[in-house]
């Protein structure tokens, strides 16, 4: 009888300490707040063995058996992972960071689209922000219904883009990123900025167009309401736009630094020197700051401008072509002394 009652109390011990254990497992802190990248990442088709292997590669869990055998006992497995970025710093226990990613509470990220030559280059940008691959993204924006919805052309297509910083989850699909850029875009097309394209006889799609000139021109931005005011002079005068970027674009060799002769010779519809008006569709992504720039431009007699004979980035601004052709001549043999011959 004395040794049924030592084994009872043995068991009993022994029932309390995997009791405790278990409350442990699930309800003691089980996250690495040393870490200060406590961002988990779970791409499509994970496996729970992928999500362990992430978190102890990130040293994330202070004991991973124990989160393993809490999974075991919510019976939390490959069937319950739902893709996405999940920020584990406010989850310290296991029962809390496997609730979040059971219930797919991922946490968006900030995706920022700006800049970009071509609407080949924008959607790269944009896809390296996500699970999807550029070519996904710009099947979706080149499909026929989506082309169509948005009134575009494969010329104007980058024109329905906003550049902005948005809010968005990492496991987003290539349609849900495209609805999303044309909701940024609808609201940002308000009528008071309608009002201002129509105030210089421009649609949305041209004003981005004539936006991205500006930006290509300067990267000052209190430059971009002067620039845009000389293109725009020119468009009511008739006059060629004669933008150099334009040039850079119609040839399709970003490496040019000085816009010679044989450059202008393209026969590109974006070749600005050849071609009246504005060219196709925008040679860039414009920032907010150019597209601020030509709808809301200074109001000026300038016809021309070049930049300055030195590395501040900034223009000297014409009335008339002699001036003009001083400030070129300035800056020709200014680009000779530096070396800069193409």
């Amino acid at each position: 009888m004395k040794s049924f009652k030592i084994i009872l109390l043995l068991l009993f011990c022994l029932a309390i300490l995997l009791g405790y254990k278990g409350y442990k497992s699930i309800w003691g802190q089980n996250l690495n707040t040393l870490q200060d990248d406590t961002i988990l990442y779970i791409p499509p088709s994970s496996k729970l063995t992928d999500v362990i292997d992430s978190l102890t590669t990130k040293d994330l869990l202070l004991n991973t058996n124990e989160f393993i055998l809490t999974a075991k006992m919510m019976r939390f497995g490959d069937s319950s992972l739902k893709p996405g970025r999940y920020d584990l710093a406010k989850t310290l226990t296991n029962r809390a960071m496997i609730s979040k990613l059971r219930l797919g509470q991922q946490d968006a990220v900030n995706v920022i689209i700006n800049g970009g030559r071509t609407i080949e280059e924008v959607t790269t940008n944009i896809a390296e922000q996500f699970t999807f691959s550029a070519d996904d993204l710009l099947n979706v924006l080149m499909a026929q219904d989506i082309m169509k919805e948005w009134n575009a052309t494969p010329q104007t297509l980058i024109a329905k883009i906003v550049p902005d910083t948005y809010q968005m989850y990492w496991s987003s699909t290539p349609e849900q990123v495209a609805d999303r850029i044309h909701k940024e875009y609808e609201k940002y097309w308000t009528n008071d900025r309608l009002g201002k394209a129509m105030a210089v006889s421009l649609t949305p799609d041209e004003v981005m167009t004539l936006a991205s000139i500006v930006e290509k021109e300067s990267n000052k931005s209190d430059e971009h309401p002067i620039i845009a005011g000389v293109y725009l002079n020119r468009l009511k005068r008739g006059m060629l736009l004669q933008a150099d970027p334009t040039v850079v674009f119609a040839n399709g060799d970003f490496t040019i630094r000085r816009v010679l002769n044989k450059h202008l010779r393209s026969k590109s519809p974006y070749n600005t020197y050849l071609y009246a008006g504005l060219p196709p569709g925008p040679i860039c992504l414009p920032s907010k700051s150019a597209i601020d720039g030509v709808l809301n431009p200074e109001e000026h007699k300038y016809l021309y401008f070049c930049a300055q004979p030195n590395y501040s980035g900034r223009h000297d601004f014409s009335k008339n072509l002699v001036q003009h052709n001083n400030s070129a001549n300035k800056y020709r043999r200014w680009l000779t002394t530096q070396g800069i011959r193409r």
